[in-house]
């Protein structure tokens, strides 16, 4: 099995500075490649209390910064963007990072960027599966003749710069829907399951479906490939200490999601340790759960969050290292995944090649990625 971590960017503390939040983003970018998770991914979102608008800006910044794991979107919002831009985007990033870049792609959630990019509950979904027929064949076609109904006709259209991978993986993000999953199946791509937010069945009734669609448009069972969420995590030695230091951080999630008029599926924290893909407890409990969740989903990738979520920075970065010691291991060595893409090129970052001996770590400054310098 294979591991990401993944950030929506979202900041609850509205005076909290922009460029705090993105330091906090970076470091764990770094710690993720530190500690050998294969892959770190940034959502997309166009609406408070998400900073995470401008997904290739962040991940060109984590290229740079890292040399190794995979770099992912989660999700790119195809039916918000005009696919030609995004290829730019896209395109420009896999160059950099040396074809370390994974898409997973969808519709997006919220009103308030549906609004702000005058998408419609009508149209969402013939935008995203319209953007996304248009993004494939930029991938891979040098020059494209094009027709559609929410963007500019193209007529032997360049894209520049071309791509280092040919053609990228892209995943399809889902949520709730058959659209989003009857696309990837059409198309022969990975599927990623939210998996966040209900109990464990319409994840697995989507991921069935999946699998039947996949084998209706005449490709392969086998070679079908799933990937899978979770709604939190926080491991220590024993479940006891597991659950006493998570469950502030769970009832304060409660509380926000009640001050916002929305009755949580999960009202205490056992209720979701016992039905929700939350991973809480000792790392037997946790390998043991993943293992249930794996009997229903067959999946080969699954992701962690990426940000403390009210842990401290010592609690945050010690359960993620009893993760990779205790956990990873045993989940790899048991449910077995196909590799990811090797990188085309030997990407190492600028700042890595002036340390000297070749590691990110030893060129950074003291205090991360970013460090405040005094006015000149």
């Amino acid at each position: 099995m294979k591991f990401l971590l993944i950030t929506l960017i979202a900041e609850k503390n509205a005076a909290r500075a922009a460029h705090e939040r993105f330091r906090e983003v970076v470091d764990n970018a770094l710690l993720a490649e530190e500690l050998g998770f294969d892959g770190f991914g940034v959502g997309e979102r166009h609406e408070r209390p998400f900073f995470s608008s401008s997904p290739p800006v962040v991940l060109s910044h984590v290229a740079a910064l890292t040399s190794r794991i995979r770099l992912f979107t989660a999700v790119t919002t195809l039916s918000l963007l005009d696919p030609v831009r995004a290829f730019e985007d896209y395109s420009t990033l896999d160059n950099l990072s040396g074809g370390r870049l994974e898409l997973i792609i969808g519709k997006g959630n919220g009103a308030a960027q549906a609004k702000l990019f005058h998408v419609t509950a009508d149209d969402q979904w013939d935008r995203n599966r319209e953007s996304y027929e248009l993004f494939r064949r930029l991938w891979r076609e040098p020059k494209v003749t094009w027709e559609g109904r929410f963007r500019p006709s193209l007529d032997d259209a360049e894209t520049w710069p071309r791509p280092l991978q040919q053609p990228i993986r892209v995943w399809h993000g889902s949520a709730t829907s058959r659209e989003s999953v009857d696309l990837a199946a059409r198309f022969g791509d990975p599927l990623f399951s939210a998996n966040v937010t209900n109990p464990i069945e319409p994840y697995a009734e989507l991921i069935r479906y999946y699998r039947e669609r996949w084998a209706h448009y005449g490709h392969d069972p086998a070679d079908a490939l799933v990937g899978a969420g979770s709604a939190g995590f926080y491991a220590a030695p024993t479940s006891q200490e597991a659950v006493e230091t998570y469950r502030p951080i769970y009832d304060a999630r409660i509380a926000l999601f009640r001050k916002v008029g929305v009755e949580p599926v999960f009202p205490t924290l056992e209720d979701a340790v016992e039905r929700s893909s939350i991973l809480v407890g000792s790392p037997q409990q946790i390998i043991d759960k993943v293992h249930r969740y794996h009997a229903e989903f067959g999946h080969e990738v699954m992701h962690l969050h990426a940000d403390g979520d009210g842990l401290t920075d010592k609690q945050h970065r010690a359960t993620l290292e009893l993760f990779q010691s205790e956990i990873a291991p045993a989940l790899r060595r048991d449910l077995p995944s196909r590799p990811f893409p090797t990188p085309l090129l030997p990407a190492r970052s600028a700042i890595a090649d002036t340390a000297g001996d070749g590691s990110v770590a030893a060129a950074l400054p003291a205090g991360g990625a970013f460090t405040e310098q005094p006015a000149s």
